[in-house]
Formats: structure tokens, sequence, C-alpha cells
């Protein structure tokens, strides 16, 4: 079983990933749906009464879903194999394009060692494997102390925060 941390520490996690099976559903679970579901039975799944969360594999087009962000309370991105770095590229889509302000949560093959440039890119959930030891990945935010680059939590790079200072 996955353990769901955030910045602060482990978490519950109340969500259900939909099966293809909304029989199986309380009326108002807290539920995951693949973007195909979505796309394929929004109509149904606006009617829900329960919390809603988007599911996205890497070949998603998250770009599509300008203008239909509004009805979720959670994107999570999946992460098949750690090696797989499109999740990144999808998180930055989602906050910086789609300016999406909600819980952004990483799933799938999640290490510890991803954890630090995952939420430099927008994630604030992860979702580890479960071979993770949840204390150990919660020190992965601490690696480093200073960020060089420009991203979803730092706008500026350094030498322009620096020159700001200096001004």
């Amino acid at each position: 079983m996955a353990h769901l941390i955030d910045r602060n520490g482990l978490r519950p996690d109340g969500w259900q990933v939909f099966n293809g099976d909304a029989g199986a559903l309380p009326a108002d679970a807290d539920v995951l749906i693949p973007l195909d579901e979505w796309r394929e039975r929004a109509a149904v799944w606006s009617a829900y009464r329960g919390r809603l969360g988007l599911l996205l594999s890497p070949p998603d087009d998250v770009m599509a879903l300008a203008g239909q962000l509004d009805r979720f309370a959670l994107i999570a991105v999946n992460f098949p194999r750690f090696s797989d770095g499109r999740g990144y590229s999808t998180a930055r889509l989602l906050r910086e394009r789609l300016g999406w302000q909600g819980e952004l949560r990483a799933v799938g093959d999640v290490l510890r060692d991803q954890l630090f440039l995952m939420a430099r890119c927008g994630f604030d959930s992860f979702a580890l494997r479960a071979d993770q030891d949840a204390p150990a990945a919660l020190r992965a935010f601490m690696d480093f102390s200073v960020r060089y680059q420009a991203a979803t939590d730092e706008p500026l790079p350094l030498f322009r925060r620096r020159r700001l200072v200096a001004a």
C-alpha cells in the first residue's frame, strides 16, 4: 500500500480510484477518474454528488482540459516508471499555463529521490511507492537549501533574486 505524504508529513488518503464500476462506489465517495472516463461520460460525472479527481496518464493531453478544471478537487498524475518524466511537464502545464490551484498529486512509481523536483514542478502531495520509507522521504524536501532555477515554487532564478535584493 502506498504512503501518502505532503511537506507536513503522512496523510490519510480518502480517494478511491474508479475501477469501471460506478455501482460499486458510495454515492458521495471521493473518486479519481481517468481522463478517458471523463471524456466519455462527463455529463454523468458532472451530476455526481461526491468530489471528483482526475487521474492523468503520460500520453494524456492536459491542454485539452482548459476550461474544465473547476469541476475537480484533485488532479493525480501517474508516473508508470520512475524514469518516465512526462508527469513533470504535465504538472508545470497545469500550474503555469492552466492556472490549476488545487491539489496536485504524484502517483505510481514515486520514489524519495524524485520528491524535491516534483515539488518544484508543482506537486503538493505524493503517493509513494509501497517500498519507500515515508519518514525518510519527508527529508527530501530539505535536500537543497538554495534553488538556482525558476520553477512553480520560485518564479525568479537566483541571479534575479539577488539583483532585487542588491537594488
